[in-house]
């Protein structure tokens, strides 16, 4: 079930954002430095809409969107704890923020992609519309954009 998370959430879901970058190998010493930008603080959620995927009373994976412009919001998170990778969760969240920004008139929706998720987010209809240099020499994230008309 896909909620709207409170700032009380704000722990956990930091939790689950660090902890699913980790699943995808990248080593300890960058998890930690990306610590301070993977944290969701209270005051986010001033701001941003914040949605939770809950299964019983454990949350399994969230987003974050952003309006960043008329018309165009951004998927600033979207993260799946590692345990319930692969069981449909980030379908059912990408869905639902692409859901949410029809309803609310966005004609695009963008994210900065891990590498790791550029096919996920092409699956859905996502394209890449340039690069951005990582905090990794060498590494570079896909921005993509979806055309939602």
């Amino acid at each position: 079930m896909i909620i709207a998370a409170q700032p009380l959430d704000a722990k956990k879901l930091t939790e689950i954002a660090l902890q699913s970058k980790a699943y995808w190998g990248y080593p300890a010493v960058q998890i930690e430095s990306w610590k301070e930008e993977l944290t969701i603080t209270p005051n986010m959620f001033e701001h941003s809409v914040i949605h939770k995927y809950l299964i019983d009373t454990e949350i399994a994976g969230f987003y974050i969107l952003e309006n960043t412009q008329p018309h165009s919001a951004s998927l600033a998170f979207l993260f799946v704890a590692p345990q319930f990778i692969k069981q449909g969760i980030g379908k059912q969240l990408v869905v639902h923020v692409i859901e949410y920004s029809l309803k609310n008139n966005y004609t695009f929706l963008k994210v900065l992609s891990d590498p790791n998720a550029a096919g996920f987010y092409k699956k859905y209809g996502f394209k890449v519309i340039s690069q951005k240099q990582s905090s990794i020499a060498g590494r570079f994230l896909p921005a993509m954009e979806l055309r939602l008309s």
